[in-house]
């Protein structure tokens, strides 16, 4: 697809704030690590959880959504519809906590929490795992969206589109730390919104409004059994779907719960605990109703503009290159340019945000903690900078050997799964110990590659243990692998705490008083003489409860408007809104001011 001038020109204003945004803040970044990474801890919610929505709007995100509505239907969204269960526990249970440990990145919350060697190990271990492991995947995913996208739009060659992306991203991420991160998802999570709203707009003209698409939608032949199902039910999917989805809600829901990475960083950003809890609400509702509906849209107009039965080769054999080909297809002069600065957007919203995160490990957790303790501020500063370029280019060889974005997103599921209940209990049990959160990590990376590690040794392996490693790791076998490897892992760490001491009275004693969880501290408790700031049970379940109720409510709302069925839609909008009310006003009751002296 050929750009005119006036779309080039579109691009070409873009690109040009957002750098200037970035030098803008440059120097306000260059203060010490703190201003670098976490902006001098003095983000506003809005910004803050507007920052992390703008982060999964990436240019994955609409390419993924529009092949699962191809291939299994509306109801395929669930796949990540249901981490708003953990976000919402992450806003009731876990931000406050975030907040009070006033750190500079979730590793660091490790040798606060544990004490000796296993913790100074286990730090650095996370601080790799989740910097350059982690990260570099979903990275690369992103990366590879972006390449896909700009081969269907723009002809370009792979190399053109790494190196021409990630330079943009590079070029402000680099100079102005998170300061100019946030500023700039700002800018691209309104971009983001105006050109997919846009698109599923010159959509459902298309196609008559929402009442007439269904009904188009309905008679495609070959389309997916269901394919307006918000839900997935015997009639539209088999027995082995509808568990894989149950498994999809457990692992979910626990894997998100207590908030990591890029989240937390923009937790420990914002001004206090309150600002915490208001970001992490208004990212549960922005991430999965706001962003969802517009990509799911043009995927279902996307069945009638190359219906199954008479295909393009490369979409049948790609199914993530229907988005773009949309575009390509309706969008006019100038509106197409809004489209590539959009994905532009998307694209640079997560990469800037991963890459600053990355950094912080590799220079808070690894470089400043293990090589080099005692330089300047503005040394660390220049060392971060550097960990970001070297991120970036870690990140492009990974997007060059991937070929599936939605195969990214299970494998993180896989990779995560098994250190999602330590995670969870490590604030709220005393007896959790840096042994147990080590064997739950390690359990998990070897489950989740363990494939590749049996392909070592196959030749020596019996028959029948070589079908059963097939079986366990096929395709179909994804999510249902990831709540054995939740249960083998959980398992595995009980074991460890129950085998190994727990954390001495003096690791204990410290990390209570600076963070004052609730749960099973009451023996550290009673001997350090302080009270949990934690808000009671009573109060944070019934948030919590409320709470999905609001962020669901909403979403299958929405649907069933865009979807043609706008009675049932209006109703459970209006008890969305009765449920954001109260919520929040249970948000607002659940924080309170620090106590005098808490902070170790």
């Amino acid at each position: 697809m050929a750009l005119t001038p006036l779309d080039w020109i579109v691009v070409g204003i873009y690109g040009a704030i957002v750098l200037a945004i970035g030098f803008g803040f440059a120097r306000r970044a260059s203060g010490s690590m703190e201003d670098y990474f976490i902006a001098g801890r003095s983000l506003p919610w809005w910004l803050a959880g507007t920052s992390i929505a703008a982060t999964w709007f990436a240019t994955d995100a609409p390419l993924a959504t529009a092949a699962l509505v191809r291939r299994q239907g509306v109801y395929g969204n669930w796949l990540w519809w249901y981490e708003a269960t953990g976000i919402l526990m992450l806003t009731f249970f876990y931000a406050r906590l975030w907040r009070r440990a006033g750190v500079l990145t979730d590793a660091e919350v490790i040798e606060i929490r544990y004490g000796g060697a296993p913790a100074r190990a286990l730090r650095c271990f996370s601080a790799v795992y989740q910097g350059l492991l982690k990260n570099a995947v979903v990275m690369g995913w992103v990366m590879l969206a972006m390449v896909k996208f700009s081969r269907v739009l723009l002809g370009w060659d792979p190399a053109v589109t790494l190196t021409v992306c990630v330079g943009l991203a590079l070029a402000y991420t680099v100079a102005s730390g998170l300061w100019g991160v946030v500023v700039t998802d700002l800018l691209q999570f309104v971009a983001g919104m105006l050109g997919a709203i846009t698109l599923a707009g010159i959509v459902l003209t298309r196609f008559g409004g929402p009442v007439a698409m269904a009904e188009a939608v309905r008679a495609v032949p070959e389309a997916p059994a269901g394919v307006l199902d918000l839900v997935p039910t015997a009639a539209n999917a088999s027995s082995l779907e509808i568990v894989s989805f149950l498994c999809l809600i457990l692992i979910l829901w626990l894997r998100s719960g207590q908030g990591d990475g890029y989240v937390a960083q923009r937790l420990f950003a914002t001004r206090d605990e309150g600002q915490a809890v208001k970001a992490s609400l208004w990212f549960a509702f922005a991430g999965t109703v706001l962003l969802t509906w517009p990509w799911i849209v043009v995927g279902l107009g996307s069945l009638l503009v190359f219906p199954p039965a008479a295909m393009d080769p490369a979409l049948a054999a790609d199914p993530e290159l229907a988005y773009p080909m949309m575009i390509r297809e309706l969008m006019p002069a100038g509106l197409r340019g809004l489209m590539v600065a959009t994905f532009l957007a998307a694209f640079m919203s997560t990469m800037d945000t991963h890459l600053c995160w990355g950094a912080s490990y590799m220079v808070n957790d690894v470089y400043r903690r293990f090589l080099r303790r005692d330089r300047s501020e503005r040394h660390y500063v220049g060392a971060s900078r550097i960990a970001v370029v070297l991120l970036a280019g870690v990140a492009a060889a990974v997007a060059w050997r991937m070929d599936s974005i939605q195969r990214g997103w299970i494998y993180i599921i896989e990779l995560t799964a098994g250190v999602a209940l330590v995670w969870l209990l490590r604030w709220y049990w005393w007896r959790v110990n840096a042994w147990a959160e080590i064997a739950a990590m390690a359990g998990s990376v070897l489950l989740a590659n363990g494939r590749l590690l049996l392909a070592a040794v196959e030749p020596v392996l019996p028959a029948s243990v070589i079908r059963a490693a097939d079986g366990f790791y096929a395709p179909e076998m994804d999510l249902i692998r990831g709540v054995i490897i939740l249960v083998a892992c959980t398992a595995l760490w009980l074991g460890v705490v129950l085998a190994t001491r727990p954390e001495s009275d003096e690791v204990l004693d410290r990390f209570y008083r600076r963070v004052r969880p609730g749960g099973w501290w009451g023996r550290v408790a009673e001997r350090t003489g302080v009270v949990s700031s934690d808000p009671s049970a009573n109060r944070m379940w019934p948030g919590f409860l409320l709470g999905a109720l609001f962020v669901y409510a909403s979403l299958l709302g929405v649907g069933y408007v865009l979807t043609g069925r706008a009675g049932i839609g209006v109703l459970l909008l209006a008890v969305s809104l009765g449920a954001a009310a109260i919520t929040v006003r249970i948000a607002n009751a659940t924080t309170t001011p620090p106590a005098p002296g808490g902070a170790a």
